[in-house]
């Protein structure tokens, strides 16, 4: 019996001389870390207390530029709408939205941007310019009324209408970025 004894106490001491190692220690405190946190990400950027903020309206933006390009409204307006639906839970309401979005385009221009050695322009630099108000009806100090704008510049040796279409679509992303990232982010 004493040997049986001896012999489990040894093997007792020999488990708990196993939790002295640093193999262990690092293993159970990397375990406890795991079963005892909860980590929430949020990969889209949006800070929105879902409690409160259930709904948002988003107005169609007209052009009130003075040069007009027709499929610049509906890519803005269609983009905008997508980023809230595809990187939040609202639903989007026609009026009385918890979220309101609205204004206008302003701006959509063509600058001579450099001058080359010979005198004459080398690039174009277009530039579009968006409006926007926004009301929080769950927090009015949240609301504002901004400008965003975005540019890029093209070689003066090609035509806009060979580059606006492409040009266009980066500039919106950015500044649809921008709105969002200025009204549900929080940044």
């Amino acid at each position: 019996m004493a040997w049986i004894k001896r012999t489990n106490n040894a093997r007792l001491m020999d488990f708990i001389s196993g939790f002295k190692t640093p193999k262990f220690l690092l293993m159970s405190v990397l375990m406890l870390a795991f079963v005892s946190c909860a980590v929430s990400y949020k990969f889209n950027g949006s800070s929105i207390n879902y409690a409160k903020v259930k709904t948002i309206q988003i107005a169609t933006f007209p052009i009130r530029s003075s040069y007009v390009y027709a499929p610049l409204g509906t890519t803005f307006n269609q983009k905008l709408e997508d980023a809230y639906v595809r990187q939040t839970r609202l639903t989007q309401v026609k009026q009385n939205g918890d979220l309101q979005i609205e204004g206008e385009i302003t701006g959509y221009n063509q600058y001579n941007q450099s001058v080359s050695a010979d005198g004459f322009s080398s690039e174009v630099k277009l530039q579009i310019t968006v409006n926007v108000r926004f009301v929080n009806n769950t927090n009015h100090d949240e609301d504002f009324e901004r400008s965003f704008s975005a540019f890029r510049t093209y070689p003066s040796t090609s035509m806009l209408t060979d580059v606006q279409d492409d040009l266009i679509s980066e500039m919106v992303n950015e500044i649809v970025d921008q709105i969002f990232n200025d009204t549900v982010a929080n940044w």
